[in-house]
């Protein structure tokens, strides 16, 4: 075995040198941990750095805005009523009603299921019979004289924020898709998904298709719409006022309360979404606004005053 002398390491006292080496190693070890770990504490504790939103050419986002008291003050479909009784297609009685109906939305600023359904089977039977051609074109005179002032410049800054990042923004609501259509098309949007009323040779019959896009049909509709465009929900934003579209909201990467009711506001609040308030002009909750919309908020404020001056008078 002798002979496998030279196999066995042979043990060597350690020089100076060694040792010194030895200690500046675990030194410099000690050192690079207390490092990393400080390192670690200053991203845990460093703010967020928010991302640019939205994001300029991510084709595969889009933005979702729900229509009354989100883009527009008001409910579009009594404005539309307002357009019709000027036009004879019925009643005082009727008008009193929508208008009673409008009155309450705009002052609770919150939507009454009764209200809304009497509503939509009053316009039912108001346009049955009539062409869908002839109500589009009334539909383009009555967005001129009753809605084009009433659209939020905070809202619409936002969705133009979208536009300018190369993204398709959508209007999704219960009213007739063929108002929502006109609303879309004059602010330069993509599209619209509205309720569908039914229609033979180009004719109403006073009937819908389905059920009217609310709540969570809302959602079943953006979800339905992103699968056919391709597009990821999770860099999606939506837009809406009312805690009926919390399903809508919670779709996407990027909820938004706008002018929110009582409930959503709350409901905004605990899951840290934003909050945008136009009618009064109050500042966002939360940061990651797109900068024009403070513009928008600024001049939805100052349209609030002047409109709140004239009623005075």
């Amino acid at each position: 075995m002798a002979a496998l002398g030279w196999l066995t390491p042979r043990r060597r006292s350690a020089t100076a040198r060694s040792v010194l080496a030895g200690e500046a190693a675990a030194e410099a070890a000690r050192k690079s941990s207390q490092t990393i770990e400080a390192l670690e504490a200053q991203e845990l504790t460093a703010p967020a750095v928010e991302r640019e939103f939205p994001v300029a050419g991510d084709e595969r986002a889009a933005a979702f805005f729900d229509l009354d008291n989100t883009v527009m003050q008001g409910a579009a479909i009594f404005h539309f009523g307002r357009g019709l009784y000027k036009r004879k297609f019925f009643q005082r009685r009727e008008l009193a009603r929508f208008a009673w109906q409008q009155a309450w939305f705009r002052l609770a600023g919150v939507e009454d299921p009764e209200h809304m359904q009497d509503v939509r089977e009053s316009a039912l039977s108001i346009v049955q019979g009539h062409r869908v051609s002839e109500l589009m074109s009334i539909g383009e005179e009555i967005y001129d004289e009753y809605m084009a002032d009433r659209i939020w410049p905070g809202t619409r800054a936002l969705a133009q924020a979208h536009l300018d990042a190369g993204q398709k923004v959508w209007l999704v609501t219960a009213a007739p898709v063929e108002t929502a259509t006109i609303i879309a098309r004059r602010l330069g949007l993509t599209g619209a998904l509205g309720t569908v009323a039914e229609s033979v040779d180009g004719v109403y019959t006073g009937r819908l298709v389905g059920e009217p896009l609310h709540g969570p049909a809302k959602a079943e509709a953006v979800r339905a719409l992103a699968a056919a465009e391709g597009l990821d929900l999770s860099r999606c934003a939506a837009y809406s006022d009312s805690h009926n579209d919390i399903p809508m909201l919670s779709l996407v990467g990027h909820p938004y309360a706008i002018n929110p009711d009582t409930k959503l506001r709350k409901h905004a609040r605990q899951r840290d979404w934003r909050l945008r308030d136009y009618r009064t002009g109050r500042k966002a909750a939360k940061v990651g606004i797109p900068a024009a919309a403070g513009v928008g908020a600024l001049a939805g404020g100052t349209a609030a005053a002047v409109a709140l001056h004239r009623r005075r008078r």
